[in-house]
């Protein structure tokens, strides 16, 4: 038979999947306590995160920048001996609807349970995951490395971004790892990936760094997300979700949340963890994150006809350009204009339009930000003052029951 091309997300709802494993699998799990309870915390500034964790680690391996230095690492033991500690295995319990099959219309409930993966990020019990490992959850189990196991509460979320942040209940001194700096990446670089692919707890997977900054386009997930996923090549399978990807000294540097080709196939996909970082701080503060906005529609400049660029007067520029200004919102005060290029946000370039509509839409409410504009070949610089964020509301959607999947027959599944 010949083989199709398919693409199979982590980020399929757990409670349907359960990350991958079937329902008999999964049968033995413990009856999980009571818990999944959104916590905000009081308002207040957002702290700069810091879980108090040095790096490296110990026993982690050092790093070379300089090729000819390359000798390879002579083991990952080190790294998967600093970290494993630090990874927990997230179960979860709910209630997902299923049709009648008698009755059109009705629906019946059924328990349904998950399996994910997580990293402590603080030392009393602050948890990282994906969002998707938690969505639905009435009740959350957390079991450490050492087969501990505690219940755990949402404390905040973000299902744009798939972030999500989970705290254990009574959790003190818990050994949290440490985050790096996805930024300084490279392609080629080392990363190792640990989680519980398939329920087999804490497997270790090796690669390297296979391509940065792949966006919606890339990896045709829910359009309304805000993506730039760190691809690799280490195994990563249903069950990784939530994850950490690390360097070679033992840091965080993604999230694994997503694969292509059917698992294992050398294509996965991890959130930088700068992203985390990023909004973190809101999320525990919150519980949720309000983005700010500019009142714009924009494309990127790089899908644009050669017409277009000249029509533009646009030389080899690469930025957003404008494709709409919101009636009255904060770019039309600004008198940003259609056809305008952006080319960067508060000093910081702007080369994709993915990447100015995460500048803007974290920098903060009422936060005044200057943009570098291209208009009609002329540079120019305007202070624009963001506004809020309308977000959609999304329809509450019945979880479907658990299906067999056919991965020759389906070629997306979610």
């Amino acid at each position: 038979m010949k083989s199709k091309a398919i693409l199979i997300s982590v980020l399929v709802p757990v409670l349907v999947t359960g990350c991958g494993r079937s329902k008999a699998e999964k049968e033995a799990e413990p009856v999980l306590p009571a818990g999944a309870v959104p916590a905000v915390a009081s308002a207040g500034p957002a702290p700069t995160l810091n879980n108090g964790v040095p790096a490296p680690l110990p026993g982690a391996l050092p790093e070379s920048k300089d090729s000819r230095d390359f000798v390879g690492p002579r083991s990952f033991a080190p790294v998967a001996k600093s970290a494993d500690p630090s990874v927990v295995t997230i179960y979860t319990h709910g209630e997902e609807q299923e049709p009648s099959f008698f009755s059109r219309g009705k629906r019946g409930a059924r328990a349904a349970k998950g399996l994910g993966t997580g990293f402590i990020v603080q030392k009393d019990g602050v948890i990282v995951t994906n969002d998707h490992v938690i969505d639905g959850a009435d009740e959350i189990l957390v079991q450490l490395s050492d087969e501990r196991r505690f219940p755990a509460k949402i404390a905040g979320r973000d299902p744009r971004t798939d972030i999500a942040v989970i705290r254990i209940e009574g959790g003190k001194d818990l050994p949290a790892i440490a985050l790096g700096d996805s930024d300084a990446l490279d392609v080629g670089d080392w990363v190792v990936a640990i989680g519980n692919p398939f329920g087999l707890s804490h497997t270790v997977s090796a690669g390297i760094v296979s391509a940065k900054g792949r966006g919606r386009d890339d990896v045709p997930l829910d359009p309304s997300g805000y993506y730039s996923f760190i691809q690799t090549d280490a195994s990563i399978n249903p069950g990784n979700s939530g994850g950490p990807l690390l360097n070679l000294k033992g840091e965080v540097v993604g999230m694994n949340s997503a694969i292509r080709g059917g698992g294992a196939q050398g294509i996965g996909f991890a959130i930088p963890i700068n992203m985390v970082k990023q909004i973190l701080p809101t999320l525990l503060r919150e519980g949720r994150l309000t983005r700010s906005a500019l009142g714009i529609r924009i494309r990127d400049a790089r899908d644009l006809s050669a017409e277009d660029r000249a029509h533009l007067k646009l030389g080899d520029e690469k930025g957003a350009v404008v494709e709409g200004v919101e009636p009255n919102g904060p770019a039309d005060r600004a008198k940003l204009e259609v056809g305008d290029l952006i080319v960067a946000f508060d000093g910081q370039p702007t080369e994709r339009s993915a990447l100015l509509q995460w500048m803007a839409s974290t920098a903060g409410v009422g936060k005044t930000a200057t943009l570098r504009v291209v208009r009609q070949g002329k540079p120019l610089d305007l202070s624009v003052t963001l506004g809020e964020l309308k977000e959609p509301k999304r329809a509450v959607r019945p979880r479907a029951a658990p299906r067999a999947v056919d991965p020759e027959g389906d070629p997306f599944i979610r």
